[in-house]
């Protein structure tokens, strides 16, 4: 388990999310878990993670996500199987 990584989903998982986590950490970390990130239509990109299927969005005027679209990645991850518990205990790889 990469700290870089574990950092990044102590943010994820947070209440309220960090509004300061930049697109290429959340490509990185989805990589690193096994997901299957690919570009869709514009900025969104199709990101497949145990069978749970998500669109996400990249940022538009900047490098760094919305809060909102952190959540969205959260509620995909937890849908995925994928919690900051079972993460740190190395349940997801």
């Amino acid at each position: 388990m990469s700290h870089k990584h574990a950092h990044l989903m102590r943010s994820i998982f947070q209440d309220p999310p960090s509004a300061n986590i930049h697109w290429r950490e959340i490509e990185s970390l989805l990589n690193h878990l096994g997901a299957d990130v690919e570009p869709a239509h514009g900025a969104r990109f199709r990101v497949t993670l145990n069978r749970v299927e998500a669109f996400l969005h990249h940022p538009h005027n900047s490098s760094t996500c919305s809060r909102a679209d952190i959540k969205q990645l959260r509620e995909m991850l937890t849908h995925a199987g994928v919690t900051l518990s079972s993460y740190e205990a190395g349940a997801s790889g």
